[in-house]
């Protein structure tokens, strides 16, 4: 009985450490300045922290366990919320007036010992003036993303979400973009490209809906991609998660019972995925389940469009149960950066 006892006294003591996280180096960061949301990713166990270990801005333990990484996300950007868990903003005048954005994700232990090398991740998006003080939410079709990875250099891509001419993707059409009421119903092709990062970056699309305001949490919603499959049938997804750039197609419409709305925004959530440490594939649509959810690894992009009569300057605000899209807001380059 007592050899039992003592037996089980070691398996308490023994168990925590095999728990532990394996150490990773701490050279790699991956920051996506989203129009609504900063989104960071640091290694998982950077040189043994664990996630309860890490904090944002040392304020808040909010980071999330992904596969590979740790997450860390500011989700409110708007103008009266710049503290959100220690986040700091600064405001830069002169002939091209910027907000930036601070915030760092940094270890923090409490306890008598400490035998990891702490870790300090400092970064910062930097938004243009006029855009934060014009609008109380973001609502942009560009977003910028920031990769370090430590010997190998530092990559910047711009993401952004724009409508092409046909099938082919090869043009895209210029902002803004307006359909006249004879051609409602029409094909638009969407294109979302991350460019300057190289190919082992995937840009994965995983929800796309539309609402009758710019608002991406509008109760009033027609979803076209969920979990990165179809859900309108007019919907074609030409290729989704295969490099750099992911294409789909939909047909245009309007919302019913909605006719002095003539703009429909589409948005889009969307992330980039390191196909060196992550599997970037979606799984097959046919296991998954028809309930939306965000993807918490996401950023949203969106877009307006409007719709006019033809031969006519002028938006007009059509009636009936018409389909109707649309004109592409043409938006502000978001910029960041990061340090450690």
């Amino acid at each position: 009985m007592l050899y039992e006892m003592a037996a089980v006294g070691i398996l308490f003591i023994v168990l925590p450490m095999t728990w532990a996280c394996t150490p990773q180096k701490a050279d790699y960061i991956m920051v996506s300045c989203f129009p609504n949301a900063i989104i960071a990713n640091v290694p998982e166990c950077p040189y043994g922290w664990e996630i309860g270990q890490l904090s944002l801005g040392s304020v808040c333990y909010s980071g999330i366990n992904t596969p590979g990484f740790y997450r860390f996300t500011i989700p409110d950007l708007t103008p009266k919320n710049h503290s959100y868990c220690g986040t700091l903003s600064e405001y830069v005048g002169g002939k091209d007036p910027r907000y930036i954005f601070y915030n760092s994700i940094v270890s923090n232990d409490s306890s008598l010992t400490v035998r990891n090398q702490p870790v300090n991740y400092t970064f910062s998006c930097t938004y243009k003036a006029a855009y934060l003080v014009n609008n109380a939410v973001f609502s942009q079709r560009v977003a910028t993303v920031y990769v370090n990875n430590g010997s190998l250099g530092s990559f910047k891509s711009q993401l952004s979400m724009n409508v092409f001419t046909n099938s082919k993707f090869l043009y895209a059409k210029d902002a803004p973009y307006v359909i006249d009421t004879s051609e409602i119903g029409s094909e638009v092709f969407i294109g979302i490209e991350a460019k300057g990062l190289s190919n082992r970056f995937k840009v994965v699309i995983t929800n796309c809906w539309a609402t009758p305001t710019p608002y991406s949490t509008d109760k009033k919603r027609w979803t076209l991609i969920q979990k990165s499959c179809s859900l309108d049938n007019t919907v074609i997804i030409f290729e989704n998660a295969k490099d750099s750039r992911s294409m789909f197609k939909f047909n245009s419409f309007r919302f019913q019972r909605l006719e002095k709305v003539s703009t429909v925004w589409l948005h889009c959530e969307v992330q980039v995925c390191d196909g060196e440490k992550l599997f970037c594939q979606p799984t097959p649509c046919t296991s998954r389940s028809t309930e939306f959810e965000s993807d918490p690894n996401g950023g949203i992009l969106t877009m307006e469009f409007k719709v006019r009569a033809q031969h006519s300057s002028s938006y007009i605000h059509p009636a009936g149960p018409f389909l109707c899209l649309l004109s592409i807001f043409l938006l502000n380059e978001v910029l960041g950066y990061f340090s450690w």
